[in-house]
Order: C-alpha cells, then sequence, then structure tokens
C-alpha cells in the first residue's frame, strides 16, 4: 500500500523526547516539550494521488511499453500489398497501403512487394546476389549444351510482377519465396530447351528468334497457372557466350562471306561497265547508221530533183568558171569530163597546191 507522509510525521511527532538540562524539573517538562515541538522543522505536504489513481496510471504506463514491445500494427507502403493470417488461414483479401492493426499471436500481416521485380542471370564478375525485398535477384548465368553438345552460356533479364489482386492466394499456394518455385527455374528450362534446339554457330544470327521463342514459352507457362499470379513485363536476351572454337570458326566464315561479297561486287561492277560500253557502242553505231539513212535520204532526194536542163545549166555555169579564169591564168591545164554528167577539174601548173572546183 502507499504511505501516507502525513501520517508518518504526526507519529514521528508524537514519539519526539526533547532532552533535557540539570535544571529540569516536573514543571518545566511540558514547556520544554513545547518547545521542543516549536524547535521541530515541518515538512512540506504533498497531495499525493489516491490509490485508485495510481493504478490507473500504472496500467497505462504498462499498456504503452505493450503497444511498443508487441507493435500490433503494420504500416503497408506504396507499391505493396498485405496479406492478412489468423491462425494460420489467410486471408483472401489483400490489405492496401496504409496502417493496419491485428492481434499479437493470433494475427500477424506480411507486407508483400508487387512493383516490377527483375530477375537477372549474367557471367560477370559482379558477385551474385539476392535483394529480395527490393525485387532484384542476380544469379548466374544459363549453361546450355546445343543441338551438337557443345556448351554456350546464355545471360537475359526477366522483368515481371505479381498480381497484386491475387497476392495472398499465391503466398498461401508457393509460399513467400514463390520466385524460386515460379520464375527462376521455368526460365532455366525454357532457355534450356529453345537455345539447345540450334547449333550454336546459329545462335548469333537468330538472335531475335531465338528470344522471342523463349518469351512465348514462358508466358504460355505462367498463363497456364492457377490463378495466374505473376505478370510479365519483358525478357531481354542480353549475351550468347559461344565457345571459343565456334568464335574462330564464324569469325572464318564472316571473312570467307566478305570476300565472297567483295568479287561478287567487283563481276557486278565489271558487268555494269560492260553493259555501258555495249550500250555506248551501240548508240553510236545506231547514230552512223541513222547518219547513213539520212545521207543517202537526202541523195535520193538530190538524185530525184535533178534534170538534163538542170544538168546543163550547171555545166554551163562551171564552163563559164572555168573561161574566166582561162582569161586570168593561161597555163592552167583543164579537164573536161564527155557529156557533163561529172564537174570539170582544171590545175594551175604554176602553182604546186592543188585546187578543184565543183558544180553541181
Amino acid at each position: 500500500m502507499p504511505i501516507d507522509l502525513n501520517e508518518h510525521l504526526r507519529q514521528k511527532n508524537k514519539n519526539y523526547k526533547p532532552q533535557n538540562d540539570n535544571n529540569s524539573g516536573n514543571g518545566n517538562n511540558g514547556n520544554n516539550r513545547n518547545k521542543g515541538f516549536q524547535n521541530y522543522p515541518k515538512m512540506p505536504s504533498f497531495n499525493l494521488p489516491s490509490g485508485k489513481k495510481m493504478a490507473t496510471l500504472y496500467a497505462l504506463i504498462i499498456l504503452i511499453a505493450l503497444l511498443f514491445l508487441l507493435k500490433p500494427f503494420t504500416i503497408i507502403n506504396s507499391g505493396e500489398v498485405g496479406v492478412k493470417i489468423t491462425t494460420g488461414e489467410f486471408d483472401p483479401t489483400p490489405l492496401q497501403p496504409g496502417i493496419h492493426f491485428f492481434i499479437p499471436g493470433i494475427q500477424k500481416i506480411i507486407p508483400v512487394n508487387t512493383k516490377v521485380r527483375i530477375a537477372e542471370f549474367t557471367s560477370s564478375e559482379t558477385q551474385n546476389f539476392r535483394n529480395i525485398d527490393e525485387g532484384s535477384i542476380r544469379d548466374k548465368a544459363i549453361s546450355v549444351l546445343d543441338s551438337r553438345g557443345l556448351s554456350v552460356s546464355v545471360e537475359l533479364a526477366v522483368q515481371y510482377r505479381l498480381d497484386p489482386l491475387g497476392v495472398p492466394q499465391t503466398i498461401a499456394t508457393w509460399g513467400q519465396n514463390w520466385e524460386e518455385r515460379i520464375i527462376i527455374p521455368v526460365i532455366r528450362e525454357i532457355v534450356r530447351n529453345v537455345v539447345g534446339s540450334f547449333p550454336a554457330e546459329e545462335l548469333p544470327t537468330k538472335r531475335n528468334e531465338i528470344a522471342t521463342l523463349i518469351d512465348q514459352r514462358f508466358r504460355e507457362n505462367i498463363n497456364n497457372l492457377e490463378n495466374r499470379p505473376v505478370q510479365l513485363e519483358s525478357i531481354q536476351l542480353t549475351e550468347i557466350v559461344l565457345p571459343i572454337a565456334i568464335k574462330e570458326q564464324i569469325e572464318r566464315v564472316q571473312v570467307a562471306r566478305q570476300e565472297a561479297e567483295r568479287a561478287r561486287y567487283e563481276v557486278e561492277r565489271a558487268k555494269q561497265e560492260a553493259e555501258k560500253q555495249a550500250a555506248l557502242a551501240k548508240g553510236a553505231a545506231d547514230a552512223t547508221i541513222i547518219q547513213a539513212d539520212a545521207q543517202a535520204k537526202a541523195n535520193r532526194i538530190i538524185s530525184q530533183s535533178l534534170s538534163n536542163s538542170l544538168l546543163q545549166l550547171r555545166q554551163i555555169e562551171v564552163q563559164g568558171k572555168f573561161n574566166e579564169a582561162l582569161q586570168n591564168n593561161r597555163d592552167a591545164k583543164i579537164f573536161l569530163t564527155p557529156g557533163g554528167s561529172t564537174p570539170n577539174i582544171w590545175l594551175d601548173s604554176k602553182d604546186t597546191q592543188r585546187s578543184s572546183s565543183a558544180g553541181q
């Protein structure tokens, strides 16, 4: 029980006996006692709460301590949903972001990340890690045997997310390590099946086809699961690591193809040049033929326009010119063509240069 301080002081004052000098007597005992009470210091009085109020205060303190120790509430952040479990039974309705209370020892709430998660399979020297809370998983590259038994390493990244509405059923069915059962082993098996059906030397050229097949088969596998717990965002095929022998073989094939392409280009270029020269020659020949045809046509027109009277007139004109020339140069030699069918020709014997004159 709480101690009443005032009552304690009163009892102490009653039992107090002051010490007297040698001159003390019966008559002075009362006065000395009174003086002793007057000289005794008075203690301040305290107004302490009663027993019921103290009990209430203690209960409140205990309740606050239990709230901090047991923490019967959970805060669900944005990008998460909560799964409430009551005596082992999962509540099918997910809890939305906010604060949610539960009964400790009977209930508990599990926050589950519903943001986009990444599972990366890589052979880089960076140490493999798994950060489930942040939604990142890094695992070793997938080792595959091609159609001829050669070892190939495949690197890829898978982006996916949980269906927020089906999270309670997913956790109840697959557990909190659902990625180890739905994502990791499935993607490894699909990659091995797809890549293993191709020979290693064809993998670089059929990269897009392989990525499409992996995406299709993984989506089919997820969609066939009950309640479709996972939504696939994308699959990126980042790298196909081939054996050194296959790399060298592919490089040799590429070099040979480049040489063949260069030779084919040279042949095509020579062919085009030959066709160009042939076209030019044909054009020149055609021009010559056209010119000859035009000349022949002109000659036919001219020949058709000639008559005996016109020829005689031309002959007279030419003869007149020769006569004028003889007047100026008597040493000239003149050759006359009988009948006047061809032009007359004259030569100056004093001049070493040859001159000719034609008349039509």
